[in-house]
């Protein structure tokens, strides 16, 4: 075997990794080369030595755990690495709980064949199921890519505290938050959890089983040329589409299955569509009604169809409400998600479900998903900041009744921001009331349609940088909450920025220090 080598610089600075990653990176690549090339320095057999004190596959870091890398980046980090790691890497990683694991433990029970479910990663998506089912070909006892394979808990969970052992929970009530004139639909949402024993702590989840919506499935039945009572799984085959089966998008089951119920070019665009290729152009815009209007001539019988399909998943919403402000209650903050695509209306599974399809006095099966790494400091006398637009507030509003319920003596800072004050701004009462009685040391803001020039909660972040320095130089954690492909992203590299230019760090120490919040837990993502 050829010794090992120190790496070379084979990874540009302007490639899309960390430097703790690029360094990782520079380090697997470095091994392919030879010595010979005379770009490589063989290391010392003391190094080596140092090197190679456990399994190299495996050394148990996991540089590709950033939710902001796109796939073939993360799979890129995790070449070369078992199994479990590769899998691993496919994941989401944003450890949100809702397919009952962490993305390292979720890879370990596939790679273990602990459970055969390779589309439960619902942040993933279809790329994740894609990337799992090719990873799971590789391994003889790797599980099968089935869709609908369901797996018997291997314990028994109090209820209300796994996705596999749901409670019940009653709709209280729900409100718009937006003011007349808003592009935007945002509901508090209200649950009573008294019959249910359900507890939780500020910084946890709530996992809701939607049902999908009636016009929807009854749209699709008629596709099928079907009948509603048609029995199906022993119920009928609309309570089925209502219930157990995802809707949007199609998976590449049900286009497998439309190929072989086709014949010519038609059947070979279904098949190139469940293999993950776009003849058309149109494949992100597939759900199942859509794709049976693609392939009109083919008629799949009910079973068939419905065994094709994927379980409709839970879905996961940060709690709005502290346990301590309101005893046997659980609040939500919920974007009722409605777009147009061609003519026809699509509609958020879940959060149009909240927002108008669950009558207020209806039980509904729900869980707590605790929290991963997002809670409030356990010294109450800790300063935090909070960076939440929009529906990422949530959390905070569950962290400040959290700490006034317990009279925390910590300074807490908010940045908030939507489209426009005047119609968006979210408890806006209990913040300005937060904010009188020195509860909430300060509130900044940020609407991005209220000027000539779109301004960012990041941009605020700017503005303040200098106290935001002093913040952290405190003690304090900084918390953000939201969309984790752009906001976050713009968040740390404005967090890096400030800390090179007011704590006078070139900009690796930067990238180091809030590498190093991160690692103490000062630094914490709930993002999706």
């Amino acid at each position: 075997m050829n010794d090992l080598v120190r790496p070379m610089d084979l990874i540009p600075e302007s490639a899309p990794f960390s430097p703790e990653q690029r360094s990782w990176l520079n380090g697997f690549f470095s091994g392919l080369v030879l010595p010979e090339t005379g770009g490589v320095t063989p290391l010392s057999p003391q190094e080596n030595a140092a090197v190679l004190g456990g399994d190299p596959a495996d050394d148990g870091e996991a540089p590709w755990h950033d939710q902001t890398l796109a796939l073939d980046a993360r799979m890129a980090l995790a070449a070369g690495r078992p199994l479990r790691r590769r899998m691993m890497a496919a994941m989401a990683q944003q450890d949100c709980g809702q397919c009952g694991y962490t993305c390292e433990t979720y890879a370990d029970a596939l790679a273990e064949g602990r459970d055969a479910r390779l589309n439960l990663c619902a942040p993933g998506g279809k790329d994740t199921a894609r990337m799992l089912k090719t990873l799971a070909a590789e391994s003889k006892g790797a599980p099968a890519p089935a869709a609908t394979t369901t797996m018997t808990p291997t314990t028994t969970a109090a209820p209300g505290t796994t996705r596999d052992t749901p409670a019940r929970a009653i709709l209280l009530s729900r409100r718009r938050l937006n003011r007349e004139g808003s592009a935007k639909e945002t509901w508090h949402v209200e649950f009573d959890l008294s019959a249910s024993d359900l507890s939780y702590r500020a910084g946890d989840s709530f996992g809701i089983f939607p049902r999908n919506e009636p016009g929807l499935v009854d749209q699709i039945i008629a596709m099928l040329g079907a009948s509603h009572v048609t029995p199906v799984r022993g119920r009928t085959l609309r309570e089925v589409l209502l219930s157990d089966v995802s809707l949007s998008p199609a998976p590449d089951r049900l286009f497998e299955l439309l190929s072989f119920l086709t014949g010519g070019a038609t059947r070979d665009r279904a098949r190139r569509l469940a293999q993950g290729e776009d003849p058309d152009g149109d494949a992100a815009q597939l759900d199942v009604l859509a794709t049976l209007q693609k392939f009109p001539q083919a008629r799949p019988h009910p079973e068939a169809f419905v065994e094709a399909l994927d379980p409709l998943q839970p879905r996961l919403y940060s709690i709005s409400s502290s346990p301590r402000a309101a005893p046997g209650r659980l609040s939500l903050t919920v974007d009722a998600v409605r777009y147009v695509v061609g003519r026809r209306k699509r509609l958020g599974v879940a959060s149009t479900f909240l927002a108008e399809r669950l009558a207020p006095g209806e039980t509904l099966p729900v869980y707590v998903q605790a929290a991963h790494g997002f809670a409030l400091p356990e010294n109450p006398a800790t300063p935090i900041i909070m960076i939440g637009p929009g529906t990422g507030v949530a959390p905070f509003r569950a962290f400040l009744q959290e700490r006034a319920a317990i009279g925390a003596q910590g300074k807490n800072w908010l940045f908030y921001g939507h489209q426009r004050a005047a119609h968006d701004f979210f408890y806006a009462d209990e913040f300005e009331a937060m904010k009188a009685t020195g509860l909430l040391t300060r509130l900044s803001l940020a609407w991005s349609r209220d000027g000539a020039e779109k301004f960012y909660v990041q941009d605020r972040m700017r503005q303040a940088g200098r106290e935001i320095w002093a913040w952290l130089a405190e003690g304090a954690h900084l918390y953000v909450c939201g969309d984790a492909s752009r906001m976050a992203k713009d968040v740390e590299r404005t967090l890096v920025d400030i800390v090179a230019e007011f704590g006078a760090r070139s900009a690796d120490e930067a990238i180091a220090y809030v590498a190093g919040l991160r690692k103490a837990g000062r630094y914490q993502q709930d993002v999706y």
